[in-house]
């Protein structure tokens, strides 16, 4: 699937201009400069806005992101995210750049929304507990700071990841959902070192983003179902 910045409407573009700003001016301000998490931060609000219309340089930007939100959350030994990013988020959106490869819809040079039945709901939701429950340990032997919240974010983005492979508009419910257990995570990390302030900014951009892409991606799917 290809992709032109004609595909952009202005609101998307209004959208992603003010994402950078809010994410580039956070870090900026801080007491401690932190170059990483900007260009993190940059990475991951770009790569929201081609997601929510479908398009697949946005998981390859996911990728890139993780690779970020990774080296970024071992400073702060949140470990969880650590190996949530690595060893899934960003294989996963490997993953997701196959499946939507594989299933385009032509007409509108996008991804095919998919329906889930009540098997791979129940499935996927049996799949989630068993991870979190795995990783609740793991994490405890590794001394995560803040479990229970990493924990949380192991079972919201694994949740909200697999739905991206099976390419769902309820990902971005599932996204938001871990947005916000992600900025409780930063905020706790910016009372002991206000250069992750731009951490909080990212995800409350990453919360506005992934609203938008549920309501964008409900277009899509009733504009396919309609075969426009």
């Amino acid at each position: 699937m290809k992709f032109s910045l004609k595909e952009l409407t202005l609101f998307d573009k209004i959208l992603w201009t003010v994402s950078v700003i809010v994410v580039a001016a956070s870090s900026v301000f801080a007491k401690d400069f932190n170059i990483l998490s900007m260009f993190g931060s940059i990475i991951g609000v770009t790569a929201l806005i081609l997601h929510a219309k479908g398009k697949v340089i946005g998981q390859l930007l996911i990728i890139f992101f993780a690779i970020f939100y990774a080296l970024i959350s071992f400073e702060q030994k949140y470990y969880g995210e650590m190996i949530t990013y690595v060893g899934m988020s960003a294989p996963i959106a490997a993953l997701s750049v196959y499946t939507w490869i594989k299933n385009p819809y032509e007409k509108a040079n996008e991804v095919k929304v998919a329906k889930l039945n009540k098997t791979k709901w129940i499935g996927l939701t049996v799949l989630t507990i068993a991870v979190t429950i795995a990783f609740y340990f793991i994490l405890k032997f590794l001394g995560t700071n803040s479990l229970l919240f990493s924990t949380l974010s192991v079972a919201t983005s694994f949740f909200a990841s697999s739905l991206t492979v099976l390419r769902n508009e309820n990902y971005a419910l599932a996204y938001a959902a871990n947005d916000v257990v992600l900025i409780v995570l930063w905020v706790i990390a910016s009372i002991k070192d206000i250069s992750y302030i731009s951490m909080i900014a990212c995800f409350v951009m990453f919360w506005v983003n992934d609203l938008y892409g549920f309501y964008s991606w409900r277009k899509m799917k009733k504009r396919q179902e309609l075969n426009i």
